[in-house]
């Protein structure tokens, strides 16, 4: 049986198979994502960017007592061990970018619309409309399944108001990306989809004035915040849902993994494995988001604050997935180039996400381009006076008064 160990950098040997590193892949220099040691070279370098790694034991070549004597922490669990009852698959980009965006502007627009209706229908006492819902998410699904960049970009582009509605939108997108990146079924996709929907259905029957107050609650307050998810499971449930994945997301989305969090406080593996997604796509959404006590905070400090949480508020194993699946500049992300210019992340490269396909908006003076031009970091890796061109920062939503809702692409 597959078996990941973790162990220090320092306790590391030759012919050990690193599989993950103690922080995402994409902000060090490997460029393949798991590899064998060689040499005291390779040792070297992961001891300059790494802590601790994660080490495959069937790929080794040493010894699995070996190995073991070295272990300084529990098992890695693969995403198998994570769905022991699920056949899992592996998704590829079957659709380039460009053909796939105008499909998911369409899907989201449907799926927008529906959601509006059924949030309008349940805030004014009337029931969830399930086929309804079941029915808005499937072109969306597709389109991730195809290429998760354009739906991506879509869930960047979210306005600043309807927070509810808006960030109900996000997740369910944030979900299926993390699905996909997982290996789900599309059944299970479907499952992510309604329940990342769905989980904040009860806030639709808070004081809209407690839910947009731009000031710390008193303890009553929270406590009335809080009743939203057992106002949730009541409204599904009242609909007809019988799906234990939806209903779990709905009922656990803010459980926490070191049992910090409501209603139950349960903590690691009690807490259900779609819930578990839901609380890191929650979140993920959440802190990128404009709220009105909170300006939304770059994708990348986003990323860096769930590495931080793994294993106190989230499993590290789909908190590293997750960064996987929405990478570290997902598209609809504001940059910096080396060059000075401003970027916004249309496109990237499953492989080398750090390299992605960029629109310029503003020079290096900071000022708006007459001709907006379009950049493949993969391909032009120099500026024109053959400095190197890389990404240098990414930038909060909005920087420089850059309007992201009204680029056009």
């Amino acid at each position: 049986m597959l078996e990941v160990l973790k162990v220090l950098t320092a306790d590391l040997e030759i012919g050990m198979y690193v599989s993950s590193l103690d922080r995402p892949w994409l902000e060090t220099p490997f460029v393949l994502q798991g590899f064998q040691l060689e040499s005291d070279k390779d040792i070297e370098r992961l001891r300059k960017h790494c802590d601790y790694v994660y080490i495959d034991t069937q790929q080794s070549n040493l010894e699995e007592s070996t190995i073991r004597r070295k272990v300084s922490y529990r098992p890695r669990m693969t995403n198998q061990q994570l769905f022991p009852q699920r056949t899992l698959k592996t998704y590829k980009d079957n659709a380039d970018w460009k053909d796939e965006y105008p499909k998911a502007q369409n899907a989201v627009k449907v799926l927008s619309k529906s959601l509006d209706d059924i949030f309008a229908n349940v805030g004014q006492g009337a029931g969830l409309n399930m086929a309804k819902v079941k029915l808005a998410v499937e072109p969306m699904i597709d389109s991730i399944t195809r290429n998760p960049d354009a739906c991506i970009w879509l869930a960047r582009m979210k306005q600043e108001d309807q927070y509810t509605y808006q960030h109900s939108l996000g997740a369910s997108i944030w979900a299926v990306a993390l699905g996909r990146q997982l290996g789900l079924p599309k059944s299970d996709l479907r499952s992510l989809a309604i329940g990342g929907l769905l989980f904040d259905v009860g806030k639709l029957q808070l004081d809209k004035e407690l839910l947009n107050a731009d000031r710390g609650l008193t303890e009553e307050e929270f406590v009335a915040v809080k009743a939203h998810v057992g106002l949730g499971v009541d409204a599904i449930q009242k609909s007809g849902v019988m799906n234990k994945d939806i209903i779990d997301m709905v009922s656990y989305h803010h459980e926490r993994h070191d049992g910090s969090g409501y209603p139950e406080g349960l903590s690691g593996d009690s807490i259900p494995i779609f819930a578990r997604i839901a609380a890191i796509v929650d979140c993920y959404d959440a802190i990128t988001s404009h709220r009105s006590y909170a300006r939304a905070t770059s994708p990348s400090i986003a990323i860096k604050k769930l590495y931080e949480w793994k294993d106190i508020d989230f499993q590290a194993e789909l908190v590293e997935e997750f960064i996987q699946a929405v990478g570290i500049y997902p598209a609809g992300t504001l940059v910096e180039l080396s060059s000075g210019e401003v970027a916004v992340v249309i496109a990237e490269y499953r492989t080398r996400r750090l390299r992605p396909k960029l629109m310029v908006l503003l020079g290096a003076d900071k000022q708006p381009l007459s001709d907006v031009k379009m950049i493949d970091l993969l391909i032009q890796k120099e500026t024109e006076d053959g400095k190197p061109l890389d990404i240098v920062s990414s930038l909060e939503p909005e920087a420089y008064g850059i309007d992201m809702t009204a680029i056009q692409l």
